[in-house]
């Protein structure tokens, strides 16, 4: 794949409320935790934060030996504002841009992130670069880039960044990719059963 010249930041910080009792990310996705899964995807692009809950938390396990950097959030409960403001503060300060990417979303391949930084050019008037769906919604990954750190490190409650896109919507560039991989979320018991039902077929 592609490397990028700048690092990933996964966002894994997440409490999986909705799962009642399970923990989304440490389901099996392709024989391994689907965070795992994820980091090493990432880790296929650049350098890898992870941003997670603080310790001890099984998470950690399922990152076991893979050349990631662990980055605790002690706010984690605060919501997604707070491991974004945590991870940005992290980046070391020569950084071009970010790419910020979700650690639920099961469907994205290594060829969608290859697809995502081939579209960065951060010499252009672009400061985003967001991946989309085959019909053009906007998801995830997110490619920020370094002119927009500083309103990333002031991100609170449960802004993903939401309020940093609105704020420049002409410089906002969609990257689609095939079918929804760029928006599938699995949050709930019933969604991950339906999704491994579809998986079967």
């Amino acid at each position: 794949m592609t490397r990028a010249p700048f690092p990933v930041i996964l966002l894994a910080a997440g409490a999986s409320t909705r799962m009642r009792g399970r923990d989304k990310l440490l389901e099996e996705v392709e024989g391994q935790p689907l965070l795992r899964r994820q980091a090493r995807l990432a880790r296929g692009v650049g350098p890898v934060i992870v941003a997670l809950p603080p310790a001890p938390h099984p998470r950690y396990a399922a990152l076991s030996g893979l050349d990631i950097t662990a980055l605790p959030v002690p706010d984690a409960a605060e919501g997604m504002g707070a491991s974004l403001r945590t991870a940005f503060a992290a980046l070391p300060p020569e950084t071009g841009a970010a790419m910020v990417m979700l650690a639920d979303m099961p469907e994205v391949q290594a060829q969608d992130l290859a697809r995502l930084v081939a579209a960065v050019h951060v010499e252009s008037d672009m400061l985003i670069w967001r991946a989309a769906t085959a019909q053009g919604a906007p998801g995830h990954p997110i490619v920020f880039a370094a002119p927009l750190f500083a309103q990333m490190r002031q991100l609170r409650g449960d802004d993903g960044g939401r309020s940093v896109v609105r704020a420049v919507p002409d410089r906002v560039q969609l990257v689609p990719l095939p079918g929804n991989r760029a928006r599938l979320d699995l949050d709930t018991p019933e969604d991950w059963s339906a999704w491994r039902c579809r998986m079967r077929e």
